[in-house]
């Protein structure tokens, strides 16, 4: 594959979708996510590269989207994902329940709302995180949520109120609703966790039952389909094993997704230190690397060399970020059948004004894995579905109101590959 100037691609009107709404068919709206993958990108990419007989992989399947797209279309599927909140979420937006016994559980929790006292629950001991971001109020009925859902025999069924619960912590606590980052909003009105409960189990419920009875009338419910948490650079998905690969990696500030889940983590008890939950994501700054390495990338390793005299912290990230992606292209290739695709849904980003191409620096690695290039595809990205803006100084996340914002994320690439 010869070298590919990105910044002269132009944007594809094609895979804008700008007035899409893919979120809210089947279960794609059952759970808040950072960066989510738009479901109208993975339907066609696997509508024009894929066949009904393929086995499609998501490496970073985050919430799903790649996998329910599979199981829509009738196409087998394996996902990976190091985070075990977004394995929870993916299993069940992923798995059919039957919509009367589903309504039955839904019935028992809320009529037990008549019988809660909070009086029950003033003894409650939880990680001393979750007093930080709950007042006593909302944090006793959600006890009452969590210990009334996890009464449920059927794997499925509680899992499926586990998931709910998991949406409504951040409305119901007093995380400021429009930052991505864990900031506090002392004035913040906070709703009525059984009221978010009821209202978002609704929408739930709602997307359950479409996605039942299309996979009924399609006869796919028994479509395989499968989600273990486990590290895209190190996968037990057997060797030459996946016709296509459909996913989405994370951005250099991975570490943000590990913060934006702390409060299911700390309420499941899926940990109890966030320090070392951070340490399991790609790139970051809790990987325990003290120094910048070389890619073999001559544009990644430019890149590194131009953030060292600005941030050597953040040159590290970059540098770790890089060598974490390499060995996610090796494992990519090592995963996929002969003439198999691989399609990634990557964008670039901007740190201490350094231009940070990850998608060209990614098609390196994916050149030096063995891939064929197939196409590269540009396309913007809508604000909805990501946060986009910076402030210029602090280099976190902003919004227009900040007059030193700046715009980071405006496109993304779409690379397809061929072995």
């Amino acid at each position: 594959m010869r070298t590919i100037n990105f910044d002269t691609i132009k944007v594809s009107k094609d895979w804008a979708f700008e007035n899409a709404r893919s979120t809210d068919q089947w279960t794609h709206g059952y759970h808040r996510y950072p960066a989510k993958f738009l479901p109208n990108v993975v339907k066609k990419l696997i509508e024009s590269y894929a066949s009904p007989d393929f086995v499609v992989a998501d490496l970073f399947a985050g919430c799903g989207t790649t996998l329910v797209e599979a199981k829509v279309h009738g196409i087998r599927s394996v996902g990976t994902d190091i985070n075990p909140i977004a394995t929870l979420i993916t299993r069940v937006k992923t798995t059919p329940i039957n919509p009367q016994q589903l309504e039955r559980a839904y019935n028992k929790i809320v009529s037990s709302f008549e019988t809660f006292r909070e009086e029950d629950y003033a003894n409650l001991s939880v990680h001393e995180k979750l007093d930080y971001w709950f007042r006593p109020k909302e944090k006793y009925r959600i006890a009452h949520l969590y210990q009334q859902t996890n009464r449920i025999r059927t794997v499925s069924i509680r899992e499926f109120f586990l998931v709910a619960i998991s949406h409504i912590l951040k409305n119901c606590s007093g995380w400021l609703q429009s930052s991505t980052k864990p900031q506090r909003d002392l004035e913040k009105n906070i709703p009525n966790p059984f009221d978010s409960f009821k209202q978002h189990c609704a929408h739930m419920m709602k997307g359950n039952l479409q996605f039942y009875n299309h996979l009924s009338e399609k006869g796919f419910m028994d479509v395989e389909c499968s989600i273990s948490q486990a590290d895209a650079r190190h996968t037990a998905i057997a060797d030459g094993s996946v016709d296509i690969i459909i996913t989405s990696p994370p951005y250099v500030t991975s570490y943000e997704y590990a913060d934006i889940h702390q409060l299911t983590g700390y309420w499941m008890e899926y940990f109890s230190d966030i320090n070392s939950f951070r340490k399991l994501f790609i790139g970051t700054s809790y990987s325990g690397k003290s120094e910048t390495t070389k890619s073999n990338s001559i544009l990644g390793d430019s890149i590194v060399e131009a953030l060292v005299p600005k941030d050597k912290k953040v040159a590290r990230d970059v540098s770790n970020y890089f060598d974490d992606m390499r060995s996610v292209a090796q494992e990519m290739y090592r995963i996929v059948k002969k003439r198999g695709y691989a399609c990634i849904v990557i964008g670039n980003t901007t740190l201490k004004d350094i231009h940070i191409k990850s998608a060209e620096v990614f098609y390196d690695f994916l050149k030096m894995a063995g891939f064929k290039k197939v196409d590269v595809i540009k396309r913007n990205i809508p604000n909805k579905l990501m946060p986009t803006l910076r402030d210029k100084t602090t280099g976190k996340f902003t919004t227009l109101s900040n007059q030193d914002c700046k715009k980071v994320y405006p496109d993304e690439y779409i690379i397809i590959v061929k072995k």
